[in-house]
């Protein structure tokens, strides 16, 4: 038991010189072994060892038996024992998860606060090789493409490190009874309401005795063989996403057209990637959201919609984008702000501003012609009057810029220019009462260009803040 973690330990090289390190301990034979074997190999390292212990308050007494029994036993090992209380079927009825979602979030959240903190530098939780297997068969069972078979990762970019990986759950009984310390029985891990102890109990025992008496193993095996695939790719994706990906928080944009040309390996991680940069994780996605992707991104033309857990997938032209639900809520678009002449006038989100100058023109007994192509970008200020403003495009928006012979509904010109859908909705103009003066990419209106003649200039443009 001891050189086995030993090895898992150095093998993925868990812990550095005289850490700080946080024992999660239930009081389970996993986690009072896991305590243990870390204790004696805690000097390696000059690690300093203290033990979590969280409440979930699902059991009554019996939680509170757990409680005093981790507490006690850190007392004899001579351990700092820190106690969390937290009512996990309240979070339940808040949250709306199920009760094994709820207690693993509420735990984590507990662990973490001791790594955010600072108290320590790692957390070190008793997950075995059977509940590697569980969990590649689970999530098998649920879907899940290689990242997910991968499993439970040994080390996390968080802090948490599982020393366990390597042995099984009857080496752990083993070692504990040939030592003789006493553990506790979790009475809930007879329910078979929960989805892990029917895998347990009778989907893993079956497979063993029907089709593989080394399944365990088989599936662990899975696991490390996926692991190391998905470390590769890791580092592949994270150079592809800065080829492929445009960022602007909250949303990712990647272009369809050259997503729908990578083979679906890479094109799949790149799609997972986008998801997991919106929504901050991958709960809840699986292989069927991924192709739904795909599949819109390969549309040779037109828009599409669809929506993933936590996740507003669009396409337009040939242009996907990925944000969070309700970013195109009108509230979140619409505005109307006043315009000083000049003055500069900052767009909401804060990318850019619409600037606009002011200044005389100087040059007025130049020829039309030889100044026509010089003054298309401006106004002439005389022939306006009253206050402007700067607002988004609304439907029914029209005027006529420069070089067209007649009045354009912006949504024509939109299209023309493949302007994705999203992006019309915050399209600033400058308005003149209820004329349309000047818009974004398309430019001033026609009838009201300055002149050589024109006395004072007025110019419009965006500029990035």
């Amino acid at each position: 038991m001891i050189g086995r973690v030993l090895e898992t330990i150095e093998r993925f090289r868990m812990f550095q010189t005289g850490q700080r390190v946080g024992v999660a301990v239930s009081g389970g034979a996993d986690s009072v072994c896991l305590l243990h074997v870390l204790f004696e190999l805690a000097p390696r390292w000059n690690l300093h060892l203290s033990v979590l212990h969280l409440d979930h308050q699902l059991r009554g007494e019996e939680s509170a038996e757990d409680a005093r029994f981790v507490e006690k036993l850190a007392g004899e090992m001579g351990l700092t024992f820190s106690l969390g209380r937290v009512d996990v079927a309240a979070a339940v009825r808040e949250r709306g998860e199920n009760l094994e979602q709820a207690a693993r979030e509420v735990r984590r959240g507990f662990f973490l606060g001791y790594l955010d903190c600072g108290a320590a530098d790692r957390v070190a939780l008793g997950h075995t090789r059977s509940d590697q297997a569980e969990t590649v068969l689970f999530r098998f069972l649920r879907g899940s493409g290689t990242a997910g078979l991968a499993g439970i990762r040994p080390v996390t970019e968080d802090g948490f490190v599982r020393p366990l990986l390597g042995v099984d759950r009857a080496a752990v009984e083993q070692f504990l009874r040939e030592r003789n310390i006493a553990w506790r029985e979790d009475s809930s891990n007879t329910c078979l309401d929960f989805a892990r102890n029917r895998i347990r109990r009778e989907l893993l025992p079956m497979l063993e005795r029907e089709w593989n008496p080394a399944i365990a193993e088989t599936l662990a095996n899975t696991a490390d063989w996926a692991l190391e695939e998905e470390s590769y790719w890791a580092q592949e994706v994270d150079r592809l996403a800065a080829e492929q990906l445009t960022v602007h928080p909250p949303a990712v944009f990647l272009r369809a057209d050259r997503l729908s040309q990578l083979p679906a390996a890479v094109a799949r991680r790149l799609v997972r990637r986008a998801i997991e940069m919106v929504k901050g994780d991958l709960r809840g996605i699986n292989f069927g959201h991924i192709a739904a992707v795909l599949a819109l991104a390969y549309q040779k033309e037109g828009d599409g919609r669809l929506q993933a857990p936590e996740v507003d997938v669009y396409r337009s032209f040939e242009w996907l984008r990925l944000a969070p639900p309700g970013m195109d809520r009108l509230e979140n678009r619409n505005f109307r702000l006043p315009a000083p002449v000049p003055g500069a006038v900052s767009l909401p989100g804060g990318s850019s501003a619409v600037l606009i100058e002011l200044i005389e023109n100087t040059k007025t007994s130049e020829s039309v012609d030889s100044r026509y192509n010089e003054l298309m970008d401006w106004l002439d200020w005389d022939r306006i009057s009253g206050a402007l403003e700067v607002r988004n495009w609304r439907p029914g928006d029209q005027y006529r810029p420069v070089g067209h012979t007649g009045e354009e509904k912006l949504k024509v010109l939109f299209q023309q220019a493949r302007i994705p859908l999203w992006e019309r909705r915050s399209w600033p103009v400058v308005t003149h009462g209820d004329e349309i003066i000047w818009s974004r990419r398309f430019g001033p209106a026609a009838n009201l260009m300055a002149t050589p003649e024109s006395r004072m200039l007025l110019r419009i443009q965006e500029t990035s803040s």
